[in-house]
């Protein structure tokens, strides 16, 4: 069978693979395109029709601003998809971009399936129908996803996270901590690991204050995970800081640091996964916040919280993502004990409430008997 997958961001490029990786193991004349990442085109061994370097845009004005860019995007894929003629097509989270193609390829025919909801539950409810319309079937990955989507009569399958079956693949193979801190040319202080996100955006308004903490810690290092699908140079200035910058070993990293300071998104739920006391930060443009602000209906932006439905984790949003407030909070994780232990116990909660190990081989499963029609 043949199988297209979209995905545009690096957490999206994982779940992608993984689950491309446990079709192999069904469908053994599996045939693969996609815009995706390196996990993708590695697994595959094919290029991807547009890497998702080329895919990040941040907030509502940094879209407006790269529309040309975009609309191309679209011609590419569309015109990738036409030639290669699926028996099924994959969506992969990205709501911005997935959506507007949900629509374009049911009208042409062809199967759609959406793997990790878009959040209309938080903003836009009403855009849930669209959904229903536009796409097959739906693969939610947190809990509370199913009960939201059954209320509307969409087909909605709750299939489990699938970042507990990909950290449980990795972890035997991690090097030991002194192998870890030896290779990296790090020293044997505590390690924070800083972790400021993969887009350009993401990394301009973000970093410095992220690392404008490290003097105030000097008993501890502070590592940055590095995005491979950035350009070296934007980090090229921590060298001066004396600051070192990771790439392609973030859950190493979680699995050895004693906090994290951690951008909004998956790498909120993998800090948890790995039991990392965290802080979560925040920060877009003043318009792009604004408008969210109008439009989001969510008490939470951290995953960790959102999934247990109350505070877990400190968020730092905008106005209050600064170093003064990181500092304040990373002086709580590393030297209250009590404090980190009840994290880390909620963490315990969390893992219990996504569904346990297998939800890459179970969307697999889904996927493969779509494409060939079973169901």
């Amino acid at each position: 069978m043949k199988y297209y997958f979209i995905a545009g961001e690096a957490s999206g490029d994982l779940h992608a693979g993984n689950c491309m990786r446990e079709i192999i193991t069904l469908d053994t004349a599996a045939q693969f395109a996609f815009t995706g990442g390196d996990l993708m085109e590695s697994l595959s061994g094919k290029k991807a029709d547009i890497h998702m370097s080329q895919m990040a845009f941040m907030g509502f004005v940094d879209v407006l601003k790269n529309l040309r860019a975009i609309k191309k995007n679209f011609k590419i894929v569309k015109e990738a998809i036409l030639k290669f003629k699926p028996d099924v097509l994959v969506l992969v989270d990205y709501p911005g971009f997935n959506l507007r193609m949900a629509k374009w390829a049911t009208k042409k025919g062809l199967k759609v399936d959406y793997y990790i909801s878009p959040t209309v539950w938080a903003w836009n409810e009403g855009r849930v129908e669209e959904i229903k319309k536009y796409t097959n079937k739906l693969f939610v990955i947190l809990p509370f996803e199913e009960a939201f989507y059954q209320k509307h009569h969409h087909k909605v399958y709750f299939v489990g996270h699938p970042l507990i079956d990909a950290i449980a693949k990795l972890k035997p193979n991690f090097r030991t901590k002194d192998v870890f801190l030896k290779e990296n040319g790090l020293g044997e202080k505590p390690l924070i690991a800083v972790l400021p996100g993969s887009r350009v955006q993401e990394i301009e308004r973000m970093l410095d204050i992220m690392l404008a903490v490290a003097a105030d810690f000097a008993d501890h290092q502070f590592v940055v995970a590095g995005s491979t699908s950035l350009p070296k140079s934007h980090y090229a200035s921590l060298n001066k800081q004396g600051i070192k910058v990771i790439y392609n070993q973030t859950y190493e990293l979680m699995n050895y640091a004693q906090a994290g300071i951690i951008k909004s998104g998956t790498s909120t739920l993998e800090s948890a996964l790995f039991k990392l006391p965290q802080v979560v930060c925040y920060k877009t443009g003043a318009l792009s916040f604004a408008i969210g602000k109008q439009l989001v209906k969510i008490k939470y932006i951290s995953l960790v919280n959102l999934i247990m439905d109350k505070h877990i984790v400190k968020e730092l949003i905008q106005n209050e993502f600064t170093s003064k407030n990181i500092a304040l909070e990373l002086n709580k994780l590393l030297k209250d004990q009590s404090y980190r232990n009840t994290m880390i116990e909620e963490y315990n909660e969390l893992i219990k409430h996504l569904g346990g190990t297998g939800a890459s081989s179970r969307i697999a499963q889904h996927l493969v008997a779509d494409a060939s029609g079973k169901k």
